[in-house]
């Protein structure tokens, strides 16, 4: 006689609960991609194309820099208010608006007809990119507690990945085109791709319970009162500083300095190239908590390629950038990665990552306008240059103090 064994109804809706866990996870990772991926041409692609922008408006050092400035300064406001949407609305929903936002603004920002315009479309960009930015880490704590590090090395390597097209497209396409116009607003494309994709994500979301342990986790505040998280805001903003006034002001700096037309506009393919091979390379290297080490090694070659680009303008300066750019994208993903080891659930990671975008990109938005004032009021970017290696010094010091409070996606209950 043959017994037909069937599954019981709980053990049926434990498979079918894991298998939809598995769906949102795959696709939450290839949403991750999609949107990292847009969340930087928008700002990357106003460089190549800066001198043809200024010349449309006739915009001085001082003003062209605030297209540089306000997306960053909106980058840090903004954060303040993301861990108050995610409570209030849930993750996606802030997510998918921003990303809309992102793609409008990118859009309208290329038919701006007047300076007005052009400054508050790139607020829009600077607030899509600041909410998205926000929440994507808690999502990473959250979504994938056991390998937040590892995914933050994808957020990151995606986040260089379209920093370098646009550095290498942008130039070109406004060649082709004859506008910086079409150049800027091309990207907007890349931004609707990622909103969808989002927007998928979301309505998966709602069939799976996987956002349970993020919604019942601890309320946290910003941490204002933690020496730890200032410290992490602080290398985090010397990094960033350097990163965008470099992406404003390095192709005049080097045409400044003696290079030619051509070879000052590809620098910025060798220094978003560098982040694509940085990121993804250090991420990977560094898998101890403790990472100081590498915090360090990376300060100490963008204080050197800043040193070498000072002194020795006409030594190599492609293969100077690359020396910088690698630096800044070591210390920028093991940046990205800090609050995730000093915290301990997705919201507190929500709280950590906050602050550091709001203290981080409000001290760095003043990187590209410091520029281009020491620009105008000393006649050189000499004085700049100065002021860049003092930075670099700076996140040196501070790469020194970062000893975690936590290991990635597990809370070292002895160290506090």
């Amino acid at each position: 006689m043959e017994t037909t064994f069937c599954a019981s109804p709980d053990v049926a809706n434990e498979r079918e609960t894991k298998s939809l866990r598995k769906q949102h996870t795959t696709l939450g990772l290839i949403s991750l991609v999609l949107v990292s991926l847009a969340l930087r041409p928008s700002l990357v692609s106003v460089g190549p194309v800066l001198p043809m922008i200024s010349r449309t408006f006739q915009l001085s050092h001082t003003v062209a820099s605030l297209l540089t400035t306000i997306p960053d300064l909106l980058m840090g406001a903004m954060a303040l208010v993301s861990p108050w949407l995610s409570r209030k609305f849930g993750r996606d929903r802030p997510i998918v608006f921003a990303m809309a936002v992102l793609s409008v603004s990118t859009v309208a920002r290329a038919f701006s007809p007047n300076v007005l315009t052009l400054l508050l479309t790139t607020a829009g960009v600077g607030a899509g990119i600041a909410v998205t930015g926000a929440l994507l880490s808690g999502f990473i704590k959250g979504t994938f507690p056991q390998k937040a590090a590892m995914v933050m090395g994808v957020y990151t390597t995606s986040l260089a990945i379209g920093s370098t097209l646009s550095a290498f497209l942008t130039a070109p396409l406004a060649a082709y085109s004859g506008s910086w116009r079409f150049a800027v607003g091309i990207y907007s494309l890349i931004c609707f791709v990622g909103t969808v994709s989002w927007y998928i994500l979301s309505r998966q979301s709602r069939n799976t319970d996987t956002m349970t342990t993020e919604l019942v986790a601890p309320r946290a505040a910003l941490p204002w009162k933690e020496l730890q998280a200032w410290k992490i805001a602080v290398f985090f903003a010397c990094n960033n500083l350097l990163f965008y006034a470099l992406l404003a002001w390095l192709p005049g700096m080097l045409m400044e300095s003696g290079a030619p037309k051509a070879s000052a506009d590809s620098v910025l393919g060798y220094l978003t190239s560098a982040l694509i091979i940085g990121t993804p390379l250090v991420s990977s290297l560094s898998r101890k908590s403790d990472r100081r080490a590498w915090l360090a090694g990376c300060s100490i070659l963008t204080l050197e390629g800043l040193l070498s680009l000072t002194f020795l303008p006409e030594f190599f300066p492609s293969a100077i950038v690359f020396m910088i750019a690698f630096g800044l994208a070591g210390t920028f993903t093991l940046g990205m990665t800090l609050p995730l080891d000093n915290t301990s659930h997705a919201e507190e990671t929500n709280a950590w990552t906050a602050f550091t975008l709001l203290i981080g990109y409000v001290v760095a938005s003043a990187g590209p306008l410091a520029v281009g004032i020491l620009r105008d009021f000393c006649g050189s970017f000499t004085t700049s240059y100065y002021f860049l290696i003092t930075v670099a010094g700076t996140m040196l010091a501070f790469s020194l103090m970062l000893k975690p409070r936590m290991e990635s996606g597990n809370f070292r209950k002895n160290v506090r």
